[in-house]
């Protein structure tokens, strides 16, 4: 068991986490990004990942709740790795008419709390992932 805690040790301080004599650790804010981001990936778990990394999962449900926040930013995702957002598809009326006077059908409209953006249909995924994840990191 000994040898185990040694190796979590370890594998913590070479992330850059500090480990006191009382047992107590300093987790900067970028090892907490690196574990929250752990948790989103596909079939991962809060509490496999708090095991991995030997944090408790309530504490590491607090990272993710201060991520959501916008308060610890999370790795950027390597270029070519398919981005996920929650999207809700409804049917306009064909009256609606966008800002610019375009068919609502020929634009595609993000709303997120009180932000309204407006974006040619042809606007690359690529675009909106990164336009959505800066407007989530702002806290909008």
């Amino acid at each position: 068991m000994r040898f185990a805690m040694c190796a979590k040790n370890s594998f913590l301080t070479s992330l850059g986490v500090e480990i006191y004599a009382t047992g107590h650790r300093r987790w900067p804010d970028e090892v907490k990004a690196r574990v929250v981001a752990d948790t989103l990936e596909p079939g991962a778990t809060v509490n496999a990942v708090a095991d991995r990394y030997g944090v408790q999962p309530n504490q590491l449900s607090a990272w993710r709740r201060m991520a959501k926040q916008g308060k610890l930013v999370l790795p950027a995702i390597a270029p070519g790795e398919p981005v996920f957002a929650p999207l809700v598809v409804c049917d306009p009326s064909p009256a609606v008419r966008s800002c610019d006077g375009c068919p609502a059908d020929e634009r595609i409209t993000i709303i997120i709390d009180e932000v309204r953006l407006e974006l040619a249909a042809d606007t690359p995924a690529v675009r909106l992932a990164e336009i959505v994840r800066a407007l989530g990191a702002a806290g909008c």
